[in-house]
């Protein structure tokens, strides 16, 4: 068994096993983070075979390979919006780790219940703001990286972020202020 020491800028796209022990469990925390671990592994299993067969279109001059193969996983979770959608707005509530009696407890459902509501305001953002903020914020990705991926222009990029960003803060605010 061959193991593959690599660096993120030195991978070439036609090194399907190069390209898949430097980058898969990136893209699979990113995929599991938006459609639930089953079909995360579809779509980056599917996204590795993608990026071999398509490996000539890989223009090294627009930036590394990661953006271009969360391209990838990005449009191949298209493919999969209703299991997106319905994982934001039915998933089971994320156990907040907390300290102490009383207080603490209560400091954990509030958490839990702004988890819940930032779900669903992730389920009804546009599509693109929602593949803009994924990409940011679970991925990693700076705009021009997410820029490449989608292949869109950095300035909307910019404003993609700038809309989702605003309609998540407008959310929390409003809870904030209800309690």
């Amino acid at each position: 068994m061959t193991t593959h020491t690599v660096d993120r800028d030195s991978v070439d796209a036609g090194d399907l096993a190069g390209l898949f022990d430097r980058y898969a469990r990136e893209l699979l925390r990113y995929c599991a983070r938006r459609v639930g671990d089953d079909v995360a592994e579809d779509v980056v299993a599917e996204t590795f075979l993608l990026a071999y067969e398509r490996r000539e279109r890989y223009d090294p001059g627009k930036g590394a390979v990661l953006p271009w193969l969360y391209g990838i996983a990005t449009n191949l979770l298209r493919r999969h919006l209703r299991t997106e959608i319905r994982l934001l707005r039915t998933a089971a509530p994320i156990d907040v780790v907390a300290e102490g009696p009383a207080l603490r407890s209560a400091e954990r459902v509030d958490a839990q219940r702004s988890v819940a509501r930032l779900r669903v305001v992730l389920a009804e953002l546009p599509r693109r703001q929602r593949d803009v903020l994924m990409l940011y914020a679970v991925a990693d990705l700076e705009y021009g990286e997410i820029a490449t991926a989608l292949d869109i222009p950095l300035g909307s990029v910019r404003s993609a972020l700038h809309r989702a960003r605003t309609k998540v803060r407008a959310v929390l605010s409003v809870e904030g202020e209800s309690r």
